[in-house]
């Protein structure tokens, strides 16, 4: 997601609403907890903002009360943070789904990889895990984003050729069928299919090593039973799997 992205829906709202977002976002998406009113121009220049350039940006803030608050100079100017209070009305404003910084920062990690995918089937993998993560379904957007990283891997190793991924497959599975198309992994474990990776050199060892961990989640979260992950866990295996496979 990108400040421009985030910025659109407050496009007819207040001159605070916007200062207040660029501060959240920034917080939040680029790790910078505190900006100077430079800083902030900046962004809203950068974002295409109308009315950049002549906006009394120190009023706005010192207007903006219990919601925003000095951290300290850099280095003569102000910088300026959100309280927590400014941080749940700019979450107010733009409906975002959750109170949880994690899973709000995940779906923002999310988005951008969707804008990078191409495979439609993939895209829609991704999109339905965004939309469970969002309501706090977390086995579910685990299942989801699984599915997204497996096919992923599978297109990649069929690019190189059928013979090479099936001779790959049948060092770790010897039943493993001739594979020539996407349909034919419905027969292979995914976990087959992570070893061939790494003999095809689509991973390294390291890699496949992570991507078994993940999947050994995948597994706790689509099978009956009463494991429920947290937001943590989660959210650590989304930047493990965006890390490995899109990235």
């Amino acid at each position: 997601m990108t400040l421009v992205e985030f910025l659109a829906p407050l496009k007819t709202n207040t001159h605070q609403a916007r200062v207040l977002a660029v501060l959240y976002f920034m917080a939040r998406y680029q790790n910078e907890p505190a900006l100077t009113v430079d800083n902030i121009r900046t962004s809203l220049k950068d974002a295409r903002v109308a009315g950049w350039r002549t906006l009394n940006i120190a009023d706005v803030l010192n207007k903006s009360g219990h919601y925003v608050d000095v951290a300290g100079f850099n280095p003569k100017q102000r910088l300026w943070r959100l309280t927590d209070s400014g941080a749940r009305q700019v979450r107010e404003l733009l409906n975002l789904p959750t109170t949880e910084p994690e899973i709000e920062h995940d779906v923002g990690v999310l988005d951008t990889v969707i804008a990078k995918v191409t495979d439609p089937d993939v895209k829609e993998y991704l999109r339905e895990a965004i939309k469970c993560l969002g309501v706090g379904a977390l086995r579910a957007c685990v299942v989801f984003l699984w599915s997204g990283v497996i096919r992923t891997l599978q297109d990649r190793c069929l690019a190189l050729g059928g013979a090479k991924v099936t001779a790959a497959l049948q060092t770790h599975y010897p039943k493993a069928r001739n594979v020539s198309k996407l349909d034919d992994f419905s027969y292979i474990k995914d976990s087959i299919t992570l070893l061939a990776a790494k003999d095809l050199g689509l991973l390294d060892k390291n890699q496949k090593d992570t991507l078994e961990e993940a999947l050994n989640l995948r597994n706790r979260c689509g099978h009956p039973g009463k494991y429920r992950p947290g937001v943590k866990k989660v959210s650590a295996f989304i930047e493990d799997v965006v890390g490995v496979v899109f990235s």
